[in-house]
């Protein structure tokens, strides 16, 4: 699902307002490798990787480096902490403007010179912050990494996996799929994006922070039809000229299908879903094993819940974290008042209360509630595309999303690709019919 959702917020970078993408989770889970292993889609002419960068750096990229429907990641957000302020204007805003003085080369006065980086900007970052920044986290998409022992496992599998004979030859031809993939990415170009349901979608509107969530939502629509640019009809619009000008402009855009709004709406419970929730996904499930051994000894010693005493060391054995993520966890939940600390002066343990009085299931998955159901299709929105087979990976994952989603059909646009274009999907061999279940068939493929 991380997977899915990272490739079309870095499709995202070639609309006039692209998504930006935040990792977290804590040290050693995986949140590089993700960002690694979607980043090795987008083709190196069009990505940016920094460790860290400065507080001015990125007002002075601009003199050599075009910013413009590229992406920038950052590995860790704390390396980019000093820049936070440049970084939230050039995903709001879409350029960089300073003012800075310097001596004229000429005269030797002091001038002001103007530095300008333009966007749009495609960003994603890293972080191993609980608490996040609220003026960040609210124009981001936040993606958090599994931590749960079943992963852990599944993570030892592929190690041991890649050690194999089977393992080898996997990563031999990485380098093959990878370019495959780079090509067809390099196929895309910005082009205007027209959405007929518009007017048919919903939104919940309770928290003022859910206007920048919506419009995170109509990007998610917009980035999946542009990644299908080229199994769409390419339209054209014209609008009168200004005065002196020529007689008309014209508009060349592609419209969203319903299997779009579908497919974003499904990625939106999953990702914006969590945007009403003030407690991280890793520090929620924290709440619920703590919850389940309060009511575990509540029910022994036949006491309230509020009765309990559970130590860090409790619940370390329980739920199977260290030291240092408990009580990073459990700050949290007391800052929250979900939980009250008792004792932990000099020479005494620290013992923890549950004030928290609701269930310990953590529930069916993240939701948000307000969207337009996927099963609201209009009239207008045609019979669903026939069935096409998808890889393995990809069938999974649709099939773990609630509802139904009906794959993309149509044939290819034609005469709206270059001679170079042709020649260049035609080298890489692939199927473009359909991006998302090709770039899934690689993940499939090669360990990520």
């Amino acid at each position: 699902q991380n997977k899915l959702v990272a490739l079309v917020a870095l499709v995202s970078r070639h609309l006039d307002q692209p998504l930006a993408v935040l990792i977290q989770s804590l040290s050693g889970s995986g949140k590089t490798t993700l960002m690694e292993g979607v980043l090795a889609f987008v083709p190196k002419e069009q990505r940016l990787k920094y460790s860290a960068i400065s507080k001015q750096s990125l007002y002075y990229l601009g003199d050599d480096t075009d910013l413009r429907h590229k992406v920038l990641a950052l590995v860790e957000e704390e390396g980019a902490s000093s820049a936070a302020y440049a970084l939230k204007l050039l995903q709001s805003e879409g350029e960089l403007t300073i003012a800075s003085t310097g001596k004229d080369p000429q005269t030797g006065r002091m001038v002001t010179h103007e530095y300008r980086v333009e966007g749009p900007v495609m960003l994603l970052l890293t972080t191993t912050a609980i608490d996040l920044d609220e003026e960040l986290q609210n124009r981001c998409v936040v993606l958090t990494v599994d931590e749960d022992r079943a992963q852990t496992r599944a993570v030892h599998t592929l190690q041991r996996t890649r050690r194999t004979l089977e393992g080898r030859l996997a990563q031999a031809t990485r380098a093959n799929l990878i370019s495959l993939h780079q090509n067809a990415q390099r196929l895309l170009r910005p082009i205007a994006v027209v959405n007929p349901f518009a007017p048919l979608l919903t939104f919940p509107d309770h928290r003022t922070r859910l206007r920048r969530d919506h419009a995170k939502y109509l990007a998610l629509i917009d980035a999946i039809t542009l990644w299908h640019q080229y199994q769409r009809p390419h339209k054209t619009a014209t609008v009168p000229g200004p005065p002196g000008g020529p007689a008309t402009i014209a508009l060349e855009y592609i419209e969203a299908t319903w299997a779009d709004v579908e497919l974003a709406t499904h990625l939106a419970h999953l990702v914006l879903g969590r945007s009403l929730d003030e407690l991280a996904p890793q520090t929620r499930r924290v709440l619920a094993g703590l919850t389940a051994l309060a009511d575990e000894r509540a029910a022994a010693a036949r006491v309230p819940r509020s009765a309990v005493r559970i130590t860090r060391r409790d619940l370390r054995d329980a739920i199977g974290l260290s030291n240092t993520q408990v009580r990073l966890h459990l700050e949290r939940l007391e800052a929250l008042e979900l939980v009250i600390p008792h004792g932990g002066g000099r020479g005494t343990l620290t013992t923890y209360e549950l004030a928290y009085s609701g269930p310990a299931e953590i529930g069916p998955g993240p939701h948000l509630p307000g969207l337009v159901s996927p099963d609201a299709m209009p009239p207008s929105a045609g019979a669903a595309a026939p069935a096409r087979a998808y890889p393995a990976g990809l069938a999974a994952l649709l099939t773990q999303l609630a509802g139904g989603w009906r794959p993309h059909g149509g044939a290819m646009a034609g005469g709206e690709r270059s001679e170079d274009s042709a020649a260049l999907l035609e080298e890489t061999q692939g199927d473009a019919s359909d991006p998302i279940a090709n770039a899934a068939a690689a993940h499939d493929t090669v360990p990520a």
